[in-house]
């Protein structure tokens, strides 16, 4: 059966002195989300992938919720332009806001705040607090290093090697967020990782069948 997605959180980096690769992906990303009508929901930002991703979306006709920080808007830090903007009060907050209105999340590379974000959102998924399909986007096999040492005991650690599925086109990262399997009491650790290569492709027929 094919998951109802009707709006996708996508953590990455606010950061502006990264590869221009990683600025492509965003973008690209965030055209296929808003020619999808697919609500982009993510930390609000106006810099970085943050704002390129959801500069991409609107452009594409797609609606883009920020969520944010007041301290954050008191600096000026905000993106003006999105659709909705939610503030908050805490960090905490904001991720919390973030899961609780998103029906999927998608990673793309990004610093510290990237890399607690997705960390916590897999937690979560472990323990049963968040159910929905959770994609990594490896740009440039960013995500590498991070995957290397997570597989480091397979025991216990939080993508065994059976939860991690490899592909190679930009249309998947949203074709699978329809036939990811919801997690329950046997696969809450099912994650995704997507090597992602620069190419013009279109969504998997099995999402554009889902319409």
């Amino acid at each position: 059966m094919m998951n109802k997605i009707n709006s996708v959180c996508v953590y990455c980096a606010s950061s502006t002195k990264i590869d221009s690769v990683y600025f492509d992906a965003a973008r690209e990303l965030g055209t296929l989300l808003g020619q999808r009508q697919i609500r982009l929901i993510n930390g609000a930002g106006n810099m970085g992938l943050m704002s390129a991703v959801s500069d991409a979306a609107l452009r594409a006709g797609g609606e883009v919720t920020g969520v944010i920080p007041r301290f954050m808007v008191e600096q000026g830090w905000h993106h003006t332009g999105l659709t909705q903007l939610v503030e908050v009060e805490s960090m905490h907050q904001r991720k919390k806001t973030m899961a609780d209105l998103s029906d999927a999340v998608i990673a793309l590379p990004g610093g510290c705040g990237t890399l607690e974000e997705l960390l916590e959102i897999i937690t979560w998924k472990q323990l049963g607090l968040y159910l929905n399909p959770i994609v990594i986007l490896n740009v440039k096999n960013y995500f590498d290093p991070l995957l290397d040492m997570l597989r480091q005991d397979l025991g216990t650690t939080t993508l065994a090697a059976n939860h991690v599925a490899l592909f190679s086109q930009l249309g998947y990262a949203l074709g699978l967020l329809f036939i990811i399997p919801l997690a329950d009491l046997f696969s809450r650790r099912r994650i995704v990782l997507v090597n992602f290569l620069l190419l013009a492709v279109s969504l998997l027929a099995i999402a554009t069948a889902s319409v």
